[in-house]
């Protein structure tokens, strides 16, 4: 009997214990979720409609809102990810259709938290873990330009490509409290390092909140998390694979200087490198619109961050004289060399170095020594051009030859430049050049 009573008690304070911790998770939970009937704090005038429009661009959410040809805002781009294809919403202000109803509260959720207006979880696909640290001076601004500076359109929004169970919602919610920061009141500036000058505190508010660079440069762990939010972390900005593409490091960045960061984000090219890939769309509709100040903060940020040095950065003379001559003499090429001067020699030059803030260099390029080759392969096949920007209006194309050369032929091409000059990168295969040339109608 006294047995059956210790059970009985024991079943008892488990069951306590567990409606006590469900008790706790669901306050936790609730107070993060915000207050869906916040109003903003301010009267909606132009300037703070123009400062949203500002800021909207360094949030680059064009990119993502607008599907191809379609209008801007109204939803729609197709987004893969592990568990299925999620579709942008719309984002405009109509009433029916977009966020036209939403009070300042539900955007500031939906930003900051990751909850929808009808308390749903987001998908962090949107990077609401970067956008907790927007200030709530910029959000408000924000809501005003979405509210008012962006033009309705009322298209409905595309249900998400997501099979059952994976498409069930609410253990996003315990996700976002683990993986996503809770916005704070933002009374203290950001500090982006201990003794941060006013400059470095603006450019880590710019790449850790709007500009978002750690959702595409920061390595992801299996539950899909950034591996960092800031530079406390040692994941953070350190490179990853996207689509692909090989995504650099940021940290630190000592192969270029500050200028010649502010000129990439600005123009989509400097004295050594032109912008390809995902990264395009990014100078296009963002980083070339914002100003000069910005720019050079973010510069400034992420120039002060520690990085591990690129042995690639660093020139061999030696060999460099050696693939240079004999590209100059084109005696006894390989196959690699001779398609390098047959197709790449124009712009390029024997000596790999391209034109300054014209032809990208190829001799210690990124892209070329990447661990991965995907990035130049897809180069090689499917061209590149420069958008064109306010600052540099003018686009330079580079030819795609993907129906002018085989994989093979791609392959000893792109071994040829992985081991040309200094670069000290592996062979590529005709089977890695087949893999990417099948994904070429996606992008």
């Amino acid at each position: 009997m006294k047995n059956k009573s210790r059970s009985v008690l024991l079943t008892l304070l488990v069951i306590a214990l567990v409606v006590a911790l469900l008790a706790w998770g669901v306050s936790f939970l609730l107070n993060r979720s915000g207050d869906p009937t916040a109003k903003l704090e301010q009267p909606i005038t132009p300037p703070l409609v123009e400062k949203g429009a500002y800021l909207a661009r360094v949030g680059d959410c064009v990119a993502c809102h607008t599907a191809p040809g379609g209008k801007p805002f109204a939803g729609g781009l197709g987004i893969g990810s592990p568990i299925g294809t999620i579709y942008s919403t719309n984002i405009t202000p109509d009433a029916k259709r977009g966020i036209g109803n939403w009070s300042y509260g539900d955007f500031e959720r939906a930003m900051r938290r990751g909850i929808n207006h009808n308390g749903d979880a987001l998908y962090p696909a949107m990077p609401y873990p970067s956008y907790a640290k927007i200030s709530n001076e910029d959000l408000q601004a924000l809501y005003a330009y979405f509210m008012k500076g962006v033009a309705p359109v009322e298209q409905p929004n595309k249900a998400n490509d997501i099979p059952w169970p994976l498409s069930i919602r609410w253990p996003l919610a315990y996700w976002r409290t683990l993986f996503s920061p809770l916005p704070d009141d933002q009374a203290k500036p950001l500090v982006a390092v201990e003794g941060a000058t006013a400059q470095e505190q603006r450019g880590a508010y710019l790449v850790q909140g709007l500009g978002h660079c750690g959702s595409c440069h920061t390595p992801r762990a299996l539950t899909l998390q950034e591996t960092g939010l800031d530079e406390s972390a040692k994941g953070y900005l350190t490179g990853a694979e996207l689509n692909g593409w090989a995504v650099p490091s940021l940290r630190g960045m000592p192969h270029w200087t500050q200028q010649q960061i502010v000129d990439y984000l600005g123009t989509g090219r400097n004295s050594t490198a032109s912008v390809a890939g995902e990264m395009k769309d990014v100078v296009a509709n963002s980083t070339s619109h914002m100003s000069d100040a910005d720019l050079t903060a973010m510069a400034v940020y992420l120039k002060s961050l520690e990085g591990k040095e690129r042995q690639l950065t660093q020139a061999k003379p030696d060999r460099d004289q050696a693939t240079t001559a004999k590209l100059t003499a084109a005696k006894d090429l390989t196959l690699g060399e001779r398609l390098y001067v047959d197709n790449c020699n124009a712009c390029h030059f024997v000596n790999g170095e391209g034109a300054p803030h014209v032809f990208p260099r190829l001799n210690g390029a990124s892209v070329v020594n990447a661990d991965h080759p995907g990035a130049l392969i897809n180069v090689i096949l499917a061209g590149a051009q420069t958008p064109s920007t306010e600052r540099a209006p003018s686009v330079l194309p580079m030819p795609g030859f993907a129906e002018r050369l085989s994989d093979s032929e791609v392959a000893e091409l792109a071994t040829f430049l992985r081991g040309g000059w200094s670069n000290e990168a592996g062979a590529v295969t005709a089977d890695q050049v087949k893999s990417v040339r099948q994904t070429l109608h996606r992008h």
